[in-house]
């Protein structure tokens, strides 16, 4: 008689019946109907004294002092922003799992990685795509379609499992991309192919393979309407390295930000634009997240923010109006309950009354800031923009507002501010904390630092300034 369990598709939990909610994660409606799969049974597990003998192929206790701590080997992918975000390059034997929206360009990034690492490698290694989603001319197009005709990257169209292991195993690949994860399936299970026991159990004998023979391997996940990652969030843990592609399709930049990383930082982003020829690397995001305004205008105000290990210089915009009965509160790439909670403090310290205003915050470029260090800049942009007038040219501001009006020092303020000083920014309004010792430093020449400690010092400080 055949059993069937029902897995959580967003936590990876088994109920024996259906639940309209996950006991494990919380979540609603994500049990999904599966097949239970036949187990052998285990030879003594019955005998009252099994659990007393030796188990045959006990591996070996080490002591982790004992251990050899070596440096992971590392291959560069030939993008400089995909290297900063990996660590530094694909690690011999990582498993990196990469979703995001359809036509965001995961596909053309991978196709254009593999043949730069091709091209470097030729010699003594080769690179493997796999495609389940393709068949092998219409990867051959798009190649062509990004100046990569003459590639020597190998292909293989193929969603079973057992044929895409044992092509890694005889060519052995310096690294494999296995696009999509959600196409393929295992001759060992019955469920349909993207079905949470299939996403699981593929995964994991993919990085089984992986760990065993040194191959770096990249999976390519599908995302849901809510923006994580199709199948169970299980999936996350198995591998190294998460990466999410970001950024509006109908916009021509990109962001590729790692929510995970065994070998490297953490939060860590790379810029990109979509070109004709495929995706570009962006050496200096600033100026993409900068607006180039001729005259300074209301509303607007730049910060510093600290993206894993690279600071940039983000321009926060806010728009103030008259409301109607409800007033609203909206904002685009920032915190929207953060929102509320700094203009009830602009209202009780600074004077400063936006109840009866919409108020409209963006940060420009699309970039997406979780930070509490933009919050003297968004309250410094939305008192520009209700009063009508704009804030100094170079001028820009960071640090974390509490509820008690205290202005609280940002993490890492000395790189914000000489980032902002190298970029030609000459006022710069921060925390009393953050202010360095010798601001006529080298690295600070031509930077003003106004230090302060209560947001309405800052309100003042800008209202002296000329």
């Amino acid at each position: 008689m055949t059993k069937t369990t029902h897995v959580c598709s967003s936590c990876g939990g088994t109920h024996t019946r259906w639940l309209g909610k996950c006991p494990h994660c919380g979540e609603w409606n994500t049990l999904v109907e599966s097949t239970l799969e036949p187990t052998a049974p285990t030879g003594s597990s019955h005998s009252p004294h099994s659990r007393f003998a030796p188990l045959a192929g006990t591996a070996e206790i080490a002591v982790l002092g004992s251990l050899d701590a070596q440096e992971l080997a590392r291959a560069t992918s030939g993008c400089e922003e995909l290297d900063r975000v990996l660590g530094g390059g694909f690690v011999e034997g990582g498993v990196v799992l990469i979703g995001g929206d359809p036509g965001i360009g995961k596909s053309t990034l991978l196709l254009q990685t593999l043949d730069a690492m091709q091209r470097r490698t030729q010699q003594d290694r080769n690179t493997l795509y796999v495609t389940g989603e393709e068949s092998g001319a219409q990867v051959a197009l798009r190649a062509r379609r990004l100046g990569l005709g003459h590639s020597q990257v190998r292909v293989l169209a193929e969603i079973r499992l057992a044929s895409i292991l044992a092509a890694i195993q005889t060519h052995r690949p310096h690294i494999a991309v296995i696009d999509s994860i959600q196409t393929i399936y295992s001759d060992d299970l019955s469920a349909a192919p993207g079905s949470v026991s299939q996403v699981r159990e593929c995964a994991a004998q993919l990085t089984r393979m992986a760990k065993s023979s040194g191959v770096a391997i990249v999976l390519v996940g599908h995302v849901t309407k809510e923006g994580s990652l199709a199948g169970p969030r299980v999936l996350e843990h198995m591998v190294d390295t998460v990466l999410y592609f970001e950024g509006d399709t109908h916009s021509s930049f990109r962001l590729v930000r790692a929510f995970k990383n065994r070998f490297g930082a953490v939060n860590e982003i790379g810029v990109f634009a979509m070109t004709e020829r495929g995706l570009r690397g962006v050496s200096n995001p600033s100026a993409m997240f900068l607006s180039q305004h001729s005259e300074p205008v209301s509303g607007s105000c730049v910060m510093v923010t600290i993206e894993g290990t690279r600071p940039m210089l983000v321009e926060i915009q806010a728009l103030v109006d008259s409301a109607g009965p409800s007033p609203r509160r909206l904002s685009v790439g920032l915190d929207r309950d953060r929102l509320a909670m700094l203009l009830a403090v602009l209202h009780r310290h600074a004077g400063v009354a936006c109840g009866d205003q919409d108020v409209f915050v963006n940060a420009v470029g699309g970039v997406r800031i979780g930070e509490p260090a933009a919050d003297l800049a968004v309250v410094l942009a939305i008192a520009s923009s209700l009063r009508g007038q704009p804030l100094p040219r170079g001028l820009f501001a960071f640090g974390e507002v509490g509820l008690a009006g205290e202005v609280r020092p940002a993490p890492r303020g000395q790189e914000r501010l000489k980032e902002a000083a190298k970029l030609g920014f000459g006022i710069a309004v921060a925390p009393r904390a953050n202010a360095p010792k010798n601001p006529h430093a080298k690295e600070f020449a031509g930077l003003t630092i106004h230090a302060v400690d209560r947001v309405e010092q800052a309100m003042e400080v800008v209202r002296g300034l000329p």
